[in-house]
C-alpha cells in the first residue's frame, strides 16, 4: 500500500511539515510504502483554462495537457497511490497558492465529452471508495476559529475527492501554532501520528 503525503507549505521545516511528517510516520507503522511530496520543490504551472485535458481520449486514466512540468509525472503517482494525506497553512483564510495550483492541475483526472457541456466531469479511474485521503490545516488562530480557518481548507483540498470517488477518513485543524508550546505541539504530533495509522486502516478494510 501506497500513501503519498502532499506538502503545501513552502516551509519545509515548519510544524504543518512536521505534522504531515507525523501522520506518514503513523501510515508507515501501519505497513504502508509512504512518500511525501513537497510541492514547493516541484514545477507546476498555473492551468490555463483550456480544457483540452478533459476532453481527449476517455481510455486513458491521466488526460493529456498541454503544459510541459511536474504535473504529468505527479498525476501518474498519485493515480497508482492507495491513500493521500493533504498539508497545507492557512494563507488567507485559505490553502496556500501551492496547494491550490496542484489540485486545479489535478483536471486530467476527469473526463467530460464537450457535448457535455454545462456538466461536472466524471472520473477517469474512478476509485470506486477503496482509496482514503486525510487532511491537515494549519493555523494561527485558535482551535475555536476552525470553522473560520480550518473549514474552507478542507472544503478545498476535498474538493475533488468525491467525484474521484476516494473517501476522507480525517481531517485535523491545529489551530495556535504561533505560540504553541513543545508540549502542546508534541500532542498534536501525535494525533497526526494516529491519523496515519487509521487511513492504512481504513483503506484495509475497504479491501
Amino acid at each position: 500500500m501506497l500513501i503519498l503525503g502532499f506538502l503545501g507549505s513552502p516551509r519545509l521545516k515548519g510544524k504543518c511539515s512536521r505534522l504531515l511528517d507525523s501522520a506518514l510516520e503513523g501510515a508507515a507503522s501501519s505497513g504502508a510504502t509512504i512518500k511525501k511530496i513537497e510541492l514547493v520543490k516541484k514545477d507546476i504551472r498555473h492551468c490555463m483554462g483550456c480544457s483540452k485535458c478533459i476532453h481527449d481520449d476517455p481510455a486513458l486514466k491521466v488526460g493529456r495537457c498541454p503544459i510541459k512540468d511536474d504535473m504529468a509525472s505527479l498525476l501518474e503517482e498519485y493515480i497508482n497511490a492507495d491513500g493521500y494525506i493533504f498539508a497545507s497553512p492557512v494563507y488567507d483564510l485559505c490553502i496556500t497558492s501551492l496547494m491550490k495550483k496542484f489540485l486545479e492541475r489535478k483536471f486530467p483526472l476527469t473526463y467530460r465529452p464537450k457535448e457535455a457541456y454545462a456538466t461536472i466531469g466524471a472520473a477517469r479511474a474512478p476509485a470506486d471508495f477503496k482509496k482514503s485521503a486525510a487532511m491537515i490545516v494549519t493555523g494561527n488562530c485558535a482551535d475555536e476559529y476552525q470553522e473560520l480557518m480550518g473549514d474552507p481548507c478542507f472544503e478545498a483540498m476535498g474538493s475533488h475527492l468525491i467525484i474521484e470517488q476516494v473517501m476522507t477518513t480525517d481531517k485535523l485543524y491545529v489551530g495556535g501554532v504561533e505560540n504553541m508550546t513543545d508540549e502542546t505541539f508534541a500532542e498534536r504530533l501525535d494525533t497526526a501520528h494516529r491519523m496515519g495509522a487509521r487511513l492504512v486502516e481504513e483503506i484495509a478494510r475497504a479491501h
